[in-house]
């Protein structure tokens, strides 16, 4: 039996993992696959795969290609979520602020740079043609709970965050809506360690054989949606909402996708210069 550990948020985009690992569907394959959640999200995770933590990490699209072409030894092996992230953007309940557009200079709250939360920032800055050096500010609050405790205090004036996994917030009143901002590519993907891959290449696509089988018949799955509405504490028509926009995948990045998340970040002044393809994503 081989040991593997994957990193990923604990969000309902991961639930079909759960699903394999509770079924034992790992160990069929001679691989014994332990998950760690990871609620700060992406910062952390990334940091994780260079200190050599996790093995593997389910991860946002944005995220890992950054931090590839930053120096962190990984590859995208394949898409898991295909459709884009919905992105809320979030103020307190007691905010002065009512649209997106009173938000411009003000400090968005992230979880730690190099995060989804602070990328997407410049994103949403940059399509409502923001300065992104002057209308930008970042205050850290390391994950959804340190927004929550966080932003009804002041520190930090608006989080962005899954819509989705937030909306609970919305309706108990810590939060409001003020927003949405998608992510111009598929949501998350699947990055393995460099070494792993070079070692244990075999058991890799195992691993991917396994959840794509998983994800394929995931929402056929009987009351998947009121599993998930009570696993998540989300009202039951979100998560049909959810289920409907969200797309999984069982293939890599296209190069044209890739070029378009390079392009971005470039042009956000997030990395330096654009890599090779074969830099980024692995070819079984």
């Amino acid at each position: 039996m081989k040991n593997f550990l994957i990193g990923g948020v604990p969000e309902h985009f991961n639930l079909p993992w759960y699903i394999a690992l509770r079924d034992k569907e790992f160990h069929k394959k001679n691989i014994n696959l332990r998950w760690k959640d990871f609620p700060e999200g992406t910062g952390h995770m990334v940091q994780a795969l260079r200190d050599k933590e996790i093995d593997m990490a389910v991860i946002l699209t944005e995220g890992i290609v950054r931090d590839i072409i930053n120096g962190n030894e990984c590859k995208i092996v394949q898409v898991f979520v295909k459709s884009p992230l919905l992105w809320g953007i979030h103020v307190a309940a007691n905010s002065k602020f009512n649209a997106v557009e009173d938000l411009k200079g003000t400090h968005a709250a992230i979880s730690r740079y190099g995060s989804g939360s602070h990328l997407m920032a410049y994103v949403n800055a940059e399509n409502l043609e923001w300065d992104l050096q002057s209308d930008l500010k970042f205050k850290v609050i390391q994950d959804l709970n340190g927004a929550i405790d966080g932003l009804p205090k002041g520190n930090g004036d608006y989080f962005m965050w899954e819509k989705f996994m937030t909306k609970p917030h919305v309706d108990n009143g810590t939060f409001r809506l003020v927003g949405l901002s998608p992510t111009p590519w598929p949501s998350f993907v699947i990055a393995v360690r460099n070494d792993v891959l070079e070692n244990e290449a075999d058991s890799i696509q195992a691993i991917l054989d396994v959840i794509n089988k998983t994800t394929a018949n995931f929402k056929d799955l009987p009351e998947i949606d009121e599993v998930i509405a009570k696993r998540y504490g989300q009202k039951i028509e979100d998560v049909r909402e959810w289920l409907s926009l969200t797309e999984w995948s069982d293939v890599q990045l296209t190069s044209k996708e890739l070029q378009n998340i390079q392009q971005k970040l470039l042009e956000l002044q997030l990395i330096d210069s654009k890599v090779q393809e074969s830099s980024v994503l692995h070819a079984f």
